[in-house]
C-alpha cells in the first residue's frame, strides 16, 4: 500500500494539456559531479572535518548551529532560490527517494540514464565509446525549432562520447579541447592560454571555471534552446580524499550556477520562460573512507537527488513521500518544453510530476 501510495503522489505528470500551456521555451540541464545528498541537505560533514588542511576556513565559512543553516551556508543559491522557489527531490528525512537504476553506479552509466532515460547494462566502463543510445539532446536537436539550437559543455573529457557529438550534431566542448567557437574572441584566447598553461591536476577532467566560462559565452552569443553543462570537480576531489576541496567545489559550482541563472533572467530571450533543472550522476559512500567512493559495491552510493526551478514548475520546495528514478531527466526536459521523449522512446522513465498540490 505505501508503494501505492507513492506512485499515485507521482502519477500526475506533464499531460498534453498541460504541456501546451507551458511557459518553457529554453531548458538548461546541470550535472554537480558526484555531488552527495549528505551535503546538499545536511551541509558540510563534520564527522569528516578530522582530517582535512583547511580545518579552520571550512569551520569559518560553513561550520553553523544546525544542518538547515550549514547547508544554506554551502550551497546559498539552491537553498535560497532553487528550494523556495522551485522543487527538490531525494532527501531521505522526509522519504523523498531518488534512485539510480543502473548497476554500476558510476559516471558513464549515470549519465547515459540521465540523458536518455534508461539505464544500458551493455555499458560498464568509462571508455571513450560512442553512446548507440540516444540522448535527449540529440533528439532535441531533431525537433523543429531546436536544431541548431542545443550546445554542451562538460570538464569531463568522456562527455563528447556520452552525447555522442560526432552522430547527434550536437556539439560538446570539454575536457582540455580548446575552444573554437565562442563569440567573445579575447576570452576564448584568454581560456585557451589557460587551458595550455595552467597545471592539469586530471589528464580528462579540467577545472570547471573554464568549463561555466564556455557555456556562458554560448548563452550570452549563441543562446541556445537546450544547454547542458557537467561540472566535474566535485567527484574528483573527492577521489583524491580532499574533503576541504571537495566542498571549496560544491560551493564555488552553486556560485556558477547562481550566476548562470541570474545571466538568463537578464536577457529577453530566457528571462521567465527557461526551466533549470540539476542533478548528479551518483551518490558516494557515508563514511570514511567510503565518501571518497560510489559504485555498486558501495551502500547508499545509489541515492541521489534533483532540483527543478522554472516558470511551470510550482514552488513546493522540498518534496515529501515521493520515490523517483535518475532517468526521468530526460523525459522531463522534453515535457518542460511541451514535447514527448518518450512517444519516440518509450522505454525511457516517465517526465516527473510537477504537481502544484
Amino acid at each position: 500500500m505505501h508503494r501505492l501510495i507513492i506512485g499515485i503522489s507521482l502519477s500526475i505528470i506533464f499531460s498534453v494539456s498541460a504541456q501546451a500551456e507551458n511557459k518553457t521555451e529554453n531548458v538548461i540541464l546541470i550535472t554537480y559531479d558526484g555531488l552527495r545528498n549528505q551535503e546538499l541537505f545536511g551541509g558540510i560533514d563534520h564527522r569528516l572535518m578530522k582530517k582535512v588542511k583547511k580545518k579552520e576556513r571550512l569551520t569559518t565559512q560553513f561550520v553553523r548551529e544546525s544542518d538547515e543553516q550549514e547547508r544554506e551556508a554551502l550551497l546559498p543559491f539552491f537553498w535560497n532560490t532553487i528550494a523556495k522557489e522551485g522543487q527538490v527531490w531525494g532527501n531521505l528525512d522526509t522519504n523523498s527517494k531518488v534512485r539510480v537504476v543502473n548497476q554500476q553506479v558510476f559516471s558513464y552509466p549515470g549519465y547515459n540514464e540521465i540523458l536518455t532515460g534508461r539505464p544500458n547494462p551493455a555499458i560498464t566502463s568509462n571508455a571513450k565509446v560512442n553512446n548507440k543510445n540516444i540522448t535527449v539532446l540529440e533528439w532535441l536537436n531533431q525537433q523543429p525549432g531546436f536544431n541548431n539550437r542545443v550546445e554542451a559543455f562538460a570538464s569531463w573529457d568522456v562527455f563528447p562520447y556520452i552525447i555522442n557529438e560526432e552522430r547527434s550534431g550536437v556539439p560538446v566542448n570539454a575536457g582540455w579541447e580548446a575552444f573554437t567557437d565562442m563569440g567573445d574572441e579575447t576570452k576564448q584566447a584568454q581560456l585557451n592560454m589557460l587551458n595550455r598553461e595552467l597545471p592539469q591536476m586530471w589528464d580528462s577532467v579540467r577545472y570547471d571555471v573554464m568549463t561555466f566560462e564556455g557555456a556562458m559565452d554560448a548563452i550570452t552569443h549563441h543562446k541556445p534552446r537546450v544547454l547542458y553543462i557537467g561540472f566535474g570537480e566535485t567527484d574528483d576531489w573527492a577521489h583524491e580524499g580532499r574533503y576541504d576541496l571537495y566542498i571549496e567545489s560544491a560551493h564555488k559550482t552553486d556560485v556558477y550556477i547562481q550566476r548562470i541563472w541570474e545571466k538568463v533572467q537578464s536577457m529577453p530571450e530566457y528571462a521567465g520562460k527557461t526551466t533549470l533543472i540539476l542533478t548528479t550522476d551518483h551518490g558516494r559512500g557515508d563514511t570514511d573512507p567510503e565518501w571518497k567512493s560510489h559504485g555498486k559495491k558501495i551502500d547508499g552510493a545509489e541515492y541521489i537527488w534533483m532540483a527543478m526551478i522554472g516558470p511551470d514548475t510550482p514552488a513546493k520546495g522540498v518534496m515529501k513521500n515521493t520515490s523517483t528514478t535518475q532517468g526521468q531527466v530526460a523525459a522531463t526536459m522534453a515535457a518542460a518544453l511541451g514535447l514527448d521523449f518518450r512517444k519516440d522512446h518509450p522505454e525511457a522513465a516517465p517526465a516527473l510530476a510537477m504537481s502544484s498540490k
